[in-house]
């Protein structure tokens, strides 16, 4: 197969990019791309130092509190008292 990216390739994409886009669309169409892949790298960033945070979900639960309700409705406070409603 060769060779995929040689420079006479190259060439003939880019011509092939001048003709089908313009010379004034082309500068539009690359700014915009960067744009777009800036975005994703950002957001990709985002996910992955949320992901190294130990500790942190979004569904955390203090410790060392616990609620019961019984049928009675009695509570136990974090310091362990039992509390009628």
């Amino acid at each position: 197969m060769g060779e995929l990216f040689t420079p006479t390739h190259l060439i003939v994409i880019a011509v092939a990019a001048i003709v089908l886009f313009g010379g004034k669309k082309l500068p539009e169409l690359g700014k915009g791309l960067g744009e777009g892949l800036r975005g994703f790298k950002d957001g990709m960033k985002g996910v992955t130092d949320d992901g190294n945070k130990p500790g942190e979900t979004a569904h955390t639960v203090p410790q060392n509190s616990t609620t019961v309700i019984s049928p009675q409705e009695t509570t136990t406070t974090r310091t362990g008292e039992t509390v009628s409603k």
